[in-house]
């Protein structure tokens, strides 16, 4: 799955300097994600970083993006080798 931000969020701006891989971004209210670039930290770290961060706990898993770790890996995989390419 990937994350989500709830309406809980206050804008303290901790979490997107934490995401690995600039899923994260200011929308019109609150910081939302990007579930196609977010892949739960894997293939950097051992658990969410954003989660680690916030400090009112409103970064939950988003229901509506079901992903395996395996399926995690493949997009944290894709993602290295567009970044690679976009340099």
């Amino acid at each position: 799955m990937a994350l989500m931000i709830t309406d809980e969020c206050i804008n303290c701006d901790v979490c997107e300097p934490e995401c690995p891989n600039d899923a994260i971004y200011m929308g019109q209210e609150i910081y939302e994600i990007d579930p196609h670039k977010c892949t739960e930290c894997v293939g950097h770290f051992s658990e969410p970083q954003c989660q680690q961060v916030c400090p009112v706990e409103c970064i939950p898993f988003n229901p509506a993006w079901r992903e395996t770790n395996d399926e995690l890996q493949a997009k944290y995989e894709r993602l290295q080798t567009e970044a690679k390419a976009a340099s």
